[in-house]
């Protein structure tokens, strides 16, 4: 039996495989996206921009534990925050991240 040569395909697929440090950086994007509680904030701010109290009402939590989550989502740069006096807004930061919460939706509902 003989093999196939797969010495295009593979020259092809190694030039354009992202670096070690890119796919690290994406399995940690990812790994993000694995906490319930995460997803849950952003999906509610995937349909508006909220406060802390008002996410902590929402999905029944204490606004520390809240908080605490929004931190992880901000140092991944899933979430933006703004201040309005004494009140910090948060939002998805970016459409990137709009998307990725609809195509995941649509995804797993298909």
């Amino acid at each position: 039996m003989r093999e196939h040569d797969h010495s295009g395909l593979l020259e092809h697929v190694r030039e354009e495989m992202p670096s070690d440090e890119k796919l690290q950086e994406l399995g940690d994007l990812f790994k993000v996206f694995g906490d319930i509680t995460r997803i849950r904030i952003m999906y509610a701010l995937h349909e508006d921009e909220m406060c802390v109290c008002a996410i902590a009402e929402l999905l029944g939590m204490t606004q520390s534990a809240i908080s605490h989550q929004l931190k992880t989502l901000k140092d991944a740069d899933l979430v933006a925050a703004r201040r309005e006096g004494k009140t910090v807004y948060y939002s998805l930061s970016d459409d990137h991240v709009r998307s990725i919460i609809a195509q995941g939706y649509e995804h797993i509902t298909e």
